[in-house]
């Protein structure tokens, strides 16, 4: 496949060939200056890492927000989830032989051979492994990487904000995989998988494939994962951007990357309760018989796996209410589902700050003040993963100012942020 020259690219990028699909993953006329600038500094930071005499390609993978659905997804339910306008860019080039390398901006090289693809268990494991991870599941599925490349990468997805830069630096790699080495063989649901195979089993993370889905799809997506390897995926047509409410993701400076084990019980503690009944996750239990086997599943699990079952089936059910008020166009009635999810995360799930380490409860601290700036008014949650990382508000626009105001008194300057559904997901810009 050929490629254009760096210095082709720029001029591309200079004379706004590019602005359509620019303003389609960025948010608007008036940030496509910054992205335009964003892409050329990662040509030129390429550059120098790599040389200027190579060929490159432009690729695209958005962050997402979780809009419904919280801790669904790894029992195979219901989920609303959609890509936001922050994202993870790469700039891409061949290579001769059988390496890939990686410079992510701000950190070491990740750099793994071709020639063993096998997990490194011997490590805690690191980036390198979800490219390994993902070369990998290429091979088995008969699109084996014949040469390396090199990458470099910038991203606004932060790291440990439950925006999950993770699932977006999967979908990222995955693009540049297909487009370079599997002629665009694979869809975008493929690719969702392709990441979330790789954190599974490579990065050790027992993830579900919400955040893969939402990253790779694009836009506003209602997901039912019960057939495990032919989810449905149905896009929600609806223009957040004309309801007066802002979505506000609020970073409340804790971070759940050290906090693996909390997250990981949540699963094991559902799946410990579909096992008492014979089976893998709770999708495949009624609820009435959970319900009617309190007392022995309390014995036999434990009552806070019963608590986090219970929430379950309440924030599958939620999921599935949230993309149908949106389908019919009634945002009072999703707010009112939202705010009733973020109730049953704190109670039920328990997943906003860590049983660990009580004393330490950022995201705690962001719901109590953002609640009181709301006044009963819009909707506010827990975002993601939970325990650490972020909330997030649909705040009302007239009470937007106070609400970060209060924010950044609360937790520091620029922890709100103000984002946008991105229309597209996981992308090839230039190639």
């Amino acid at each position: 496949m050929l490629l254009k020259t760096i210095q082709e690219t720029r001029q591309m990028l200079q004379a706004r060939v590019l602005d359509d699909i620019i303003s389609k993953l960025c948010g608007g006329a008036d940030q496509i200056e910054a992205y335009r600038k964003r892409l050329l500094h990662a040509i030129d930071a390429f550059a120098a890492q790599f040389g200027t005499d190579r060929k490159i390609a432009l690729f695209s993978a958005p962050g997402r927000t979780e809009l419904g659905g919280n801790h669904t997804d790894h029992q195979r339910g219901h989920v609303l989830a959609a890509s936001v306008n922050l994202d993870i860019i790469a700039v891409a080039a061949y290579r001769e032989d059988n390496v890939i390398q990686v410079q992510s901006e701000g950190f070491p090289m990740d750099v793994i051979s071709l020639d063993e693809l096998e997990p490194q268990t011997d490590k805690k494991p690191d980036a390198a492994e979800l490219i390994r991870g993902v070369a990998a599941r290429f091979k088995e599925l008969g699109s084996p990487l014949t040469k390396g490349f090199d990458a470099y990468t910038t991203s606004q997805v932060m790291k440990g904000s439950g925006l999950s830069s993770s699932a977006a630096f999967e979908v990222l790699i995955g693009n540049i995989c297909n487009a370079l080495y599997a002629e665009n063989r694979f869809s975008a649901v493929e690719l969702a998988q392709i990441g979330q195979y790789a954190e599974n089993v490579y990065f050790q993370k027992p993830c579900g494939l919400m955040d893969q889905m939402a990253s790779s799809v694009g836009g506003a997506v209602a997901i039912d994962l019960f057939e495990e390897h032919a989810p449905e995926v149905e896009p929600v047509p609806f223009d957040f951007s004309k309801t007066g409410y802002a979505l506000c993701i609020v970073d409340t400076g804790g971070n759940h990357a050290d906090l693996t084990a909390e997250y990981a019980a949540i699963p094991a503690e559902m799946h410990s309760v579909a096992a008492y009944f014979g089976k893998e996750v709770l999708s495949e239990v009624p609820a009435n018989e959970v319900l009617c086997a309190i007392p022995e599943l309390r014995k036999a699990c434990g009552d806070r796996a019963v608590l986090r079952a219970i929430h379950y089936y309440r924030e599958d059910r939620r999921a599935q209410g949230e993309s149908d008020a949106l389908e019919r166009g009634d945002f009072e009635a999703f707010l009112h589902l939202v705010q009733n999810s973020g109730q049953s995360s704190y109670c039920l799930l328990q997943n906003v700050y860590p049983s660990s380490v009580p004393e330490d409860q950022p995201v705690s601290i962001a719901l109590a003040v953002g609640s009181a700036v709301l006044g009963g008014r819009g909707a506010i949650r827990v975002h993601g993963g939970g325990f650490g990382g972020t909330i997030q508000a649909f705040v009302p626009t007239v009470l937007l100012a106070q609400f970060r105001e209060g924010m950044e008194q609360a937790l520091g300057a620029g922890c709100c942020h103000v984002l946008q559904i991105r229309p597209v997901g996981g992308t090839t810009i230039l190639i």
